[in-house]
């Protein structure tokens, strides 16, 4: 590993750069998960931020929780029945049931991804 130097003044300073990170935009579970991590984890966030890898982290957890989620909603929501028929006839109850289906669904997600 070669360090070049450069002149600022009389001083010769390290040229520094920086590993190439991950872009890729966080969603809501993978900020739900980086603040349990600051919070409960320090020492896991810490080495994540230090090794440059905690934005991959993050963004990974976000996709699994995200695909975890919609698997749950559509499971969740055929066995309490929801159908387009539903929809048609009784939509209060259609809403009903699809929120009970969403709301076990992210609670299945924060317990096994997020808050883990």
């Amino acid at each position: 590993m070669e360090i070049t130097y450069t002149m600022q003044g009389d001083y010769l300073l390290p040229k520094l750069t920086l590993p190439e990170q991950d872009n890729r935009p966080i969603g809501l579970w993978g900020q739900q998960h980086l603040c349990y991590i600051k919070r409960s984890r320090p020492i896991l966030y810490t080495n994540l931020l230090t090794k440059y890898r905690l934005n991959e982290y993050l963004t990974d957890i976000d996709e699994q929780a995200q695909k975890m989620y919609d698997e749950l909603v559509r499971a969740f929501a055929k066995e309490e029945g929801c159908t387009e028929q539903l929809k048609a006839t009784n939509q209060m109850l259609w809403v009903r049931k699809m929120n009970n289906s969403a709301q076990r669904a992210r609670e299945v997600v924060n317990t096994e991804l997020i808050y883990n």
